[in-house]
Protein backbone atom coordinates (compact mmCIF):
# COMPACT_ATOMS: atom_id res chain seq x y z
CA UNK A 1 0.00 0.00 0.00
CA UNK A 2 1.28 3.47 -0.88
CA UNK A 3 1.24 5.93 2.01
CA UNK A 4 0.93 9.69 1.70
CA UNK A 5 3.22 11.86 3.77
CA UNK A 6 3.63 15.53 4.64
CA UNK A 7 3.33 18.56 2.37
CA UNK A 8 5.94 20.42 0.33
CA UNK A 9 7.98 23.52 0.95
CA UNK A 10 7.78 26.84 -0.85
CA UNK A 11 10.50 27.42 -3.44
CA UNK A 12 10.78 29.78 -6.43
CA UNK A 13 10.54 27.87 -9.72
CA UNK A 14 13.72 29.52 -11.04
CA UNK A 15 15.70 27.56 -8.43
CA UNK A 16 14.25 24.15 -9.17
CA UNK A 17 17.13 22.94 -11.36
CA UNK A 18 19.83 23.93 -8.87
CA UNK A 19 18.37 21.72 -6.14
CA UNK A 20 18.72 18.54 -8.14
CA UNK A 21 22.49 18.56 -7.75
CA UNK A 22 22.53 17.38 -4.14
CA UNK A 23 20.89 14.33 -2.60
CA UNK A 24 21.11 15.88 0.86
CA UNK A 25 19.28 18.98 -0.31
CA UNK A 26 16.41 16.95 -1.70
CA UNK A 27 16.27 14.77 1.37
CA UNK A 28 15.27 17.81 3.42
CA UNK A 29 13.30 19.91 0.93
CA UNK A 30 11.45 19.80 -2.39
CA UNK A 31 10.35 22.38 -4.92
CA UNK A 32 6.83 23.69 -4.51
CA UNK A 33 4.23 21.18 -5.64
CA UNK A 34 6.70 18.38 -6.46
CA UNK A 35 6.01 15.15 -4.57
CA UNK A 36 8.61 12.54 -3.69
CA UNK A 37 8.02 8.87 -4.52
CA UNK A 38 10.07 6.79 -2.07
CA UNK A 39 11.03 3.27 -3.14
CA UNK A 40 11.11 0.21 -0.94
CA UNK A 41 14.47 -0.97 0.34
CA UNK A 42 16.17 -3.24 -2.17
CA UNK A 43 14.14 -1.91 -5.13
CA UNK A 44 16.39 0.98 -6.15
CA UNK A 45 19.15 -0.61 -8.22
CA UNK A 46 16.83 -1.80 -11.00
CA UNK A 47 15.87 1.79 -11.77
CA UNK A 48 19.38 3.17 -11.31
CA UNK A 49 20.44 0.64 -13.95
CA UNK A 50 18.06 2.18 -16.46
CA UNK A 51 14.64 0.56 -16.17
CA UNK A 52 12.28 3.54 -16.78
CA UNK A 53 9.04 2.04 -15.45
CA UNK A 54 8.57 2.22 -11.69
CA UNK A 55 5.89 -0.32 -10.81
CA UNK A 56 3.59 0.30 -7.85
CA UNK A 57 4.91 -2.70 -5.94
CA UNK A 58 8.32 -1.02 -5.71
CA UNK A 59 6.91 2.09 -4.01
CA UNK A 60 6.94 2.39 -0.22
CA UNK A 61 5.31 5.79 0.21
CA UNK A 62 4.65 9.14 -1.41
CA UNK A 63 5.61 12.36 0.33
CA UNK A 64 3.55 15.31 -0.81
CA UNK A 65 0.32 17.09 -0.15
CA UNK A 66 -1.88 17.25 -2.12
CA UNK A 67 -0.89 13.91 -3.68
CA UNK A 68 0.41 14.02 -7.27
CA UNK A 69 -1.95 13.59 -10.20
CA UNK A 70 -1.38 11.74 -13.45
CA UNK A 71 1.22 13.53 -15.55
CA UNK A 72 2.72 15.46 -12.63
CA UNK A 73 6.49 15.68 -12.24
CA UNK A 74 7.73 13.76 -9.18
CA UNK A 75 11.09 13.03 -7.60
CA UNK A 76 11.96 9.34 -7.20
CA UNK A 77 14.03 8.51 -4.13
CA UNK A 78 15.58 5.46 -2.49
CA UNK A 79 14.49 4.11 0.89
CA UNK A 80 16.51 6.77 2.73
CA UNK A 81 14.74 9.50 0.69
CA UNK A 82 17.84 10.36 -1.34
CA UNK A 83 16.78 11.11 -4.94
CA UNK A 84 17.78 8.82 -7.78
CA UNK A 85 15.97 10.77 -10.51
CA UNK A 86 12.67 12.30 -11.53
CA UNK A 87 9.79 11.26 -13.68
CA UNK A 88 6.10 11.54 -14.49
CA UNK A 89 3.51 10.13 -12.12
CA UNK A 90 0.46 8.02 -12.94
CA UNK A 91 -2.17 7.61 -10.22
CA UNK A 92 -3.98 4.73 -11.97
CA UNK A 93 -1.52 2.63 -13.96
CA UNK A 94 0.38 -0.31 -12.49
CA UNK A 95 3.47 1.67 -13.52
CA UNK A 96 3.14 4.67 -11.24
CA UNK A 97 6.21 6.57 -12.49
CA UNK A 98 7.98 6.77 -15.84
CA UNK A 99 11.52 7.83 -15.01
CA UNK A 100 12.64 10.61 -17.35
CA UNK A 101 16.07 11.53 -15.99
CA UNK A 102 18.44 10.00 -13.46
CA UNK A 103 20.19 12.18 -10.92
CA UNK A 104 23.64 11.93 -12.51
CA UNK A 105 22.08 13.08 -15.79
CA UNK A 106 20.49 16.04 -14.04
CA UNK A 107 23.83 16.93 -12.53
CA UNK A 108 25.39 16.88 -15.99
CA UNK A 109 22.52 18.80 -17.62
CA UNK A 110 20.65 20.78 -14.94
CA UNK A 111 18.60 22.70 -17.51
CA UNK A 112 16.34 19.63 -17.91
CA UNK A 113 15.92 18.83 -14.22
CA UNK A 114 12.21 18.68 -13.30
CA UNK A 115 11.45 20.47 -16.58
CA UNK A 116 9.49 18.28 -18.98
CA UNK A 117 9.29 20.93 -21.70
CA UNK A 118 13.07 21.36 -21.81
CA UNK A 119 13.58 17.60 -21.60
CA UNK A 120 11.30 17.04 -24.59
CA UNK A 121 13.21 19.64 -26.58
CA UNK A 122 16.53 18.01 -25.70
CA UNK A 123 15.53 14.40 -26.29
CA UNK A 124 13.77 15.08 -29.59
CA UNK A 125 16.73 17.16 -30.79
CA UNK A 126 19.03 14.26 -29.88
CA UNK A 127 16.78 11.88 -31.82
CA UNK A 128 16.98 14.15 -34.87
CA UNK A 129 20.78 14.29 -34.68
CA UNK A 130 21.03 10.51 -34.29
CA UNK A 131 18.94 9.96 -37.43
CA UNK A 132 21.02 12.50 -39.33
CA UNK A 133 24.15 10.57 -38.35
CA UNK A 134 22.51 7.50 -39.90
CA UNK A 135 21.71 9.39 -43.10
CA UNK A 136 18.00 9.94 -42.42
CA UNK A 137 16.27 11.47 -44.20
CA UNK A 138 18.16 11.24 -47.49
CA UNK A 139 17.71 11.51 -51.22
CA UNK A 140 16.83 7.80 -51.21
CA UNK A 141 14.34 7.72 -48.38
CA UNK A 142 12.17 10.18 -46.49
CA UNK A 143 10.30 7.54 -44.46
CA UNK A 144 11.83 6.64 -41.11
CA UNK A 145 11.21 6.39 -37.36
CA UNK A 146 12.24 9.62 -35.68
CA UNK A 147 11.41 8.75 -32.06
CA UNK A 148 11.32 5.17 -30.78
CA UNK A 149 9.84 5.33 -27.27
CA UNK A 150 12.26 4.01 -24.63
CA UNK A 151 14.98 3.73 -27.27
CA UNK A 152 15.08 7.54 -27.35
CA UNK A 153 14.34 7.92 -23.63
CA UNK A 154 10.75 9.11 -24.23
CA UNK A 155 8.65 6.25 -22.93
CA UNK A 156 5.35 5.88 -24.77
CA UNK A 157 6.18 8.21 -27.68
CA UNK A 158 6.66 6.95 -31.23
CA UNK A 159 7.07 9.34 -34.16
CA UNK A 160 7.27 8.09 -37.75
CA UNK A 161 8.07 10.51 -40.55
CA UNK A 162 6.58 10.15 -44.05
CA UNK A 163 7.80 12.95 -46.27
CA UNK A 164 6.85 16.17 -44.49
CA UNK A 165 4.30 14.49 -42.18
CA UNK A 166 5.13 13.36 -38.64
CA UNK A 167 2.77 10.62 -37.45
CA UNK A 168 2.66 10.44 -33.65
CA UNK A 169 1.57 7.30 -31.82
CA UNK A 170 0.73 8.25 -28.23
CA UNK A 171 0.55 5.32 -25.81
CA UNK A 172 1.04 7.00 -22.42
CA UNK A 173 -1.18 9.28 -20.37
CA UNK A 174 1.61 11.82 -19.84
CA UNK A 175 1.84 12.41 -23.59
CA UNK A 176 -1.77 13.49 -23.78
CA UNK A 177 -1.12 16.00 -21.02
CA UNK A 178 1.96 17.38 -22.78
CA UNK A 179 0.70 16.99 -26.34
CA UNK A 180 1.11 20.70 -27.14
CA UNK A 181 4.74 20.62 -26.00
CA UNK A 182 5.49 17.53 -28.12
CA UNK A 183 3.85 19.06 -31.18
CA UNK A 184 5.78 22.30 -30.68
CA UNK A 185 9.06 20.37 -30.71
CA UNK A 186 8.11 18.51 -33.87
CA UNK A 187 7.05 21.68 -35.69
CA UNK A 188 10.50 23.13 -35.08
CA UNK A 189 12.17 20.35 -37.10
CA UNK A 190 13.18 21.27 -40.64
CA UNK A 191 11.17 19.37 -43.23
CA UNK A 192 8.17 18.57 -41.00
CA UNK A 193 5.15 20.62 -42.04
CA UNK A 194 2.28 18.50 -40.73
CA UNK A 195 1.55 16.44 -37.62
CA UNK A 196 -0.91 13.55 -37.44
CA UNK A 197 -1.55 12.69 -33.77
CA UNK A 198 -2.87 9.15 -33.30
CA UNK A 199 -3.68 8.09 -29.72
CA UNK A 200 -3.34 4.35 -29.08
CA UNK A 201 -6.71 4.03 -27.38
CA UNK A 202 -6.41 0.50 -25.96
CA UNK A 203 -2.97 1.18 -24.51
CA UNK A 204 -4.07 4.52 -23.09
CA UNK A 205 -6.98 2.77 -21.36
CA UNK A 206 -4.50 0.35 -19.76
CA UNK A 207 -2.47 3.35 -18.67
CA UNK A 208 -5.52 4.65 -16.81
CA UNK A 209 -6.27 7.47 -19.21
CA UNK A 210 -9.86 8.61 -19.72
CA UNK A 211 -10.10 8.49 -23.49
CA UNK A 212 -13.38 10.42 -23.42
CA UNK A 213 -11.30 13.47 -22.52
CA UNK A 214 -9.20 13.26 -25.67
CA UNK A 215 -9.35 16.39 -27.77
CA UNK A 216 -10.32 15.92 -31.37
CA UNK A 217 -7.35 15.10 -33.57
CA UNK A 218 -6.93 17.78 -36.20
CA UNK A 219 -6.48 16.23 -39.64
CA UNK A 220 -8.15 18.81 -41.86
CA UNK A 221 -4.84 20.52 -42.65
CA UNK A 222 -3.12 17.29 -43.68
CA UNK A 223 -2.48 16.81 -47.38
CA UNK A 224 -4.71 14.17 -48.88
CA UNK A 225 -1.66 12.32 -50.14
CA UNK A 226 2.06 12.49 -49.48
CA UNK A 227 4.87 11.28 -51.72
CA UNK A 228 7.14 8.88 -49.87
CA UNK A 229 10.49 7.58 -51.07
CA UNK A 230 11.86 4.32 -49.75
CA UNK A 231 15.12 3.54 -51.52
CA UNK A 232 14.16 2.48 -55.06
CA UNK A 233 10.40 2.72 -54.51
CA UNK A 234 8.16 5.77 -54.56
CA UNK A 235 4.56 5.64 -53.39
CA UNK A 236 1.81 7.93 -52.17
CA UNK A 237 0.45 7.58 -48.65
CA UNK A 238 -2.98 8.69 -47.53
CA UNK A 239 -3.84 9.69 -43.95
CA UNK A 240 -7.33 9.54 -42.47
Amino acid sequence: MVMLGVGVLQLPSRLRHSLFFSSSQFASSRPQGVAKVVLKKGKTQLFKDGSPMVYSGAVDRIIGKPPPQTGDVVIVADGTENPIGWGLYNSVSMFCVRLMQLQHESTRDPSCALNIEKLLQTRIAEAVQLRKSLGLPSAKTNAYRLVNSEGDRLSGLIVDVFGDIAVVASSAAWLEKYRNEVESCLRSIDGINHINWRPSLDVLKEDGFDISSLKQTQTSNLPQRSMVRSWKTEFRTQFR
